[in-house]
């Protein structure tokens, strides 16, 4: 059996999630939540932001980790278990562009019954659930998108400027830990 690790993102934008339409030679056809591999020397909230960028475009402020997911799939020389570790995150705008080199042919940001509905597999289902649920909570505290929380997360908006050193900064506000990705200069 194979272990592998990854990382990805429940994206927020006005009560309405990011979601991506994933077509790989019409043997694999889905709406799945934008997410990939750890890369060495990477903690898992870098893969996150990273793979979010990378797969959709938009460069979303990590607001709280959600949980893990599990599950194996088959490939032809083994078994692979995959542990999958999410985070909320909220986007500063409703754009955003699939990475047509991982096969992703649609994206955009659906209401909460809407990508329910669309998602493909239920373990992701489930963490839509939670991080909505979460969105729900932080929101009816007026923490969502306060100009506290948000001030100090910096959009970034090309891969150049991600790809620099980053450093992780924290905010905590009524038993929450807001953390995002600060660019050096």
């Amino acid at each position: 059996m194979i272990e592998a690790t990854s990382c990805g993102g429940v994206v927020i934008f006005r009560g309405k999630i990011l979601l991506l339409y994933k077509n790989y030679k019409n043997k694999y056809e889905g709406w799945v939540l934008p997410k990939g591999t750890v890369e060495q020397g990477e903690d898992y909230k870098e893969t996150a932001a990273r793979e979010v960028l990378e797969e959709t475009g938009v460069s979303a402020a990590i607001i709280k980790y959600i949980g893990k997911s599990q599950y194996t799939f088959n490939v032809p020389e083994d078994t692979v278990e995959k542990e999958v570790h999410w985070y909320l995150m909220m986007a500063d705008n409703y754009y955003s562009k699939p990475q047509w080199e991982e096969y992703f042919v649609d994206s955009g940001y659906y209401k909460f019954h809407e990508a329910y509905h669309l998602l493909k597999f239920s373990n992701e289902k489930q963490i839509l659930e939670q991080a909505y649920n979460e969105y729900l909570s932080l929101k009816k505290s007026n923490l969502w998108g306060s100009k506290n929380i948000s001030k100090g997360f910096l959009s970034m908006r090309n891969t150049a400027a991600y790809l620099q050193p980053v450093i992780a900064i924290r905010y905590v506000q009524k038993d929450c830990v807001f953390s995002g990705p600060f660019v050096k200069k």
